[in-house]
Formats: structure tokens, C-alpha cells, sequence
């Protein structure tokens, strides 16, 4: 094997021409929190998906998907918000980057607080293939609501691991975790899962 003798001068060079990531394979995903004014109110846009597609048909969402390669998590939000709502990117003024979810089933999701005029959106059709509706929560009745919060315990599935290899003939305590997952509730519309630990992280910030 061939011996590798680096020096701090060399270990420098090589760290400084890269950035800091998520250690591990991730794929890469990211949502536009929409903020509406209808009638002089604030609200939060939420889009029903499609019955047609592949993944969480009929789910309650915000616009998002998917990072393209060479494209960062603002470009993203502003492609698939515009592309799902039907909407030119310059329609949508962002506002701020919300907190990142890094997710235990390896992928990680950044958002976007935005804010669309609703103009725009009644001149425009969604995409229907994406969306089969839109619907809006009045911002002041979202942060007056608090969530129904479940709690699923996360652990390592640990079936054949070669604990002989590491001279642990009885095994190892493993550190499990916690996986809280918001529901809310508004009338017919039930809001869960990612889009509501979003909102709800939303909501907490702006209560202060």
C-alpha cells in the first residue's frame, strides 16, 4: 500500500478548496413556504398534489422537490414553486431561509419563507399534472392552532452485525431517537408529516 505523507501546509490546501456537508449519501430537497395577502390578510398557501402522481398522491404539501445538480436549495424552491403554481420565479420574493431538516431516512430538506402576491396566482393555472388544488390558512388562525404532536421512536436495525469484530460478544446498547410528527387539523384539510413540522417550526419562530 502506498504510503500517503501530507503535511499541514498540504492538509490546508486540500480543506480550503472544499466546503463543509452532511456527512453520508443525502439526497437534496427543497419547499417554498408561501405567504399570501387575500382581503389584507396574511396566509399560508398549501397545495393539494395530484391523485395522479407516483408519491403522496393526494397529500397536503408545499410547493418543492427535488435540487437539480448545480442548482442551490433558493434556486430549487423557486423553480418548483413557479413550475407547480404556474408562475414566473419573478413573481416570488423570498423572504428568508427557514430551518434545514435533516432527515433519519437519509435525505435533507431546506426551506424558504416566500411571499406571492395573490394576483399573480388567480392570472395563472396550476399545474394541474403536479396539483390537483390549491388551498389557504389565514396566518393569524395558523398561529393560534397548535398541533396534535406524535411520537415514533427511530432504531438501528442491528440483525447480523459483526459484533465479534469489534469484541462485543453481548452486543451493543444502540442510541435510539425520537421522530415527532405534527397533525394539524382544519376543517376537512389535514395538514401532517414534513409540511407540518415546517409550519409548525414557522409558527414557533414567529411567536417568538
Amino acid at each position: 500500500m502506498q504510503v500517503i505523507d501530507l503535511e499541514i501546509i498540504d492538509i490546508k490546501r486540500i480543506l480550503s478548496e472544499r466546503a463543509p456537508k452532511a456527512l453520508g449519501d443525502h439526497e437534496r430537497y427543497s419547499v417554498l413556504v408561501p405567504l399570501v395577502r387575500k382581503e389584507g390578510i396574511l396566509n399560508l398557501l398549501f397545495e393539494i398534489r395530484s391523485p395522479g402522481l407516483v408519491k403522496q398522491p393526494g397529500e397536503v404539501c408545499f410547493p418543492g422537490g427535488k435540487m437539480e445538480a448545480g442548482e442551490t436549495a433558493a434556486e430549487c424552491a423557486l423553480r418548483e414553486a413557479s413550475e407547480e403554481l404556474g408562475i414566473n420565479a419573478g413573481e416570488i420574493n423570498i423572504i428568508a431561509e427557514l430551518d434545514t431538516i435533516y432527515a433519519y431516512s437519509n435525505f435533507i430538506m431546506h426551506s424558504f419563507l416566500g411571499e406571492i402576491s395573490h394576483d399573480a396566482l388567480i392570472c395563472n393555472e396550476i399545474n394541474k399534472k403536479e396539483v390537483e388544488s390549491v388551498f389557504y390558512i389565514p396566518l393569524p388562525e395558523f398561529l393560534e392552532s397548535e398541533p396534535y404532536i406524535h411520537k415514533i421512536e427511530v432504531a438501528p436495525q442491528t440483525d447480523g452485525f459483526p459484533y465479534d469484530m469489534i469484541d462485543l460478544k453481548d452486543g451493543y446498547d444502540w442510541r435510539k431517537g425520537i421522530y415527532e410528527v405534527p397533525i394539524y387539523r382544519f376543517g376537512e384539510k389535514v395538514i401532517w408529516g414534513l409540511t407540518a413540522r415546517i409550519a409548525h417550526n414557522l409558527a414557533k419562530i414567529l411567536r417568538g
